[in-house]
């Protein structure tokens, strides 16, 4: 089980990062043959990018939604970073994209998307109640969210200070 952080916390980074929102969707369960090799593909790259801390991988999130959708929630240093692993041929991507493409395409059995959010430092907050290490909490480490992290606006360093 995972320890809960009883209170108030926040993470502790206030660097620029990219957040990226992968995932699929299975559009026809009883054609398993299609949707469980892009199932299975993803876990392969993740370990490759947590062996590789010059990849300017952060971080994850896993999340299943209806129970045909899965989300992973990436955490990068930059843009450049995550461009150069999904272009980069020798990694696990390129054959897995290549893969998808192959074998699914635009036949409409499995479905994927991505959205890439480039986050300026100052410009994101995060705030935890008694929960397990999650999210940029989890890729940066947590502080207690009191004094001038007490409130959004003020973990917000870049957002004005109006009342």
């Amino acid at each position: 089980m995972s320890t809960i952080h009883s209170g108030r916390f926040t993470a502790d980074f206030d660097q620029p990062l990219v957040f990226f929102v992968i995932g699929m969707r299975i559009n026809h369960f009883r054609k398993v043959g299609k949707w469980l090799p892009v199932v299975r593909a993803m876990g392969p790259m993740i370990a490759e990018l947590y062996r590789n801390p010059e990849s300017g991988f952060l971080g994850i999130e896993t999340m299943l939604r209806n129970h045909r959708t899965i989300v992973l929630l990436q955490y990068w240093r930059d843009f450049d970073s995550l461009e150069a692993y999904a272009r980069n041929r020798d990694q696990l991507h390129w054959p897995a994209w290549s893969a998808f493409n192959k074998s699914v395409g635009s036949d409409g059995t499995v479905g994927i998307f991505h959205e890439t959010y480039a986050v300026a430092a100052g410009e994101h907050e995060t705030i935890y109640g008694n929960m397990p290490l999650f999210g940029l909490g989890k890729v940066a480490g947590i502080v207690p969210a009191t004094g001038s992290r007490n409130a959004a606006r003020s973990r917000m360093r870049g957002a004005s200070e109006e009342g």
